[in-house]
């Protein structure tokens, strides 16, 4: 039998959550914003589901403007 850990996900680069946000943006077009999470990593959710504190917001992409 051999023990294998479960090992947790790397955090998100800033250049992978830009890149990632942009494709969500254009596939969906909705506004996607990247935002700093609790434990400092960053994460990609469409605007209209964020519920955060605007603070936490790093950038926001709009597939629409121009």
């Amino acid at each position: 039998m051999v023990l294998r850990f479960e090992q947790e996900p790397d955090p998100m680069s800033s250049t992978d959550a830009q890149a990632f946000a942009l494709s969500l943006a254009k596939t969906l077009m909705v506004v996607i914003v990247i935002f700093r999470a609790g434990d400092g990593s960053l994460s990609v959710v469409p605007a209209d589901e964020f519920d955060g504190d605007a603070s936490q917001i790093v950038w926001e992409i709009d597939p629409f403007a121009r």
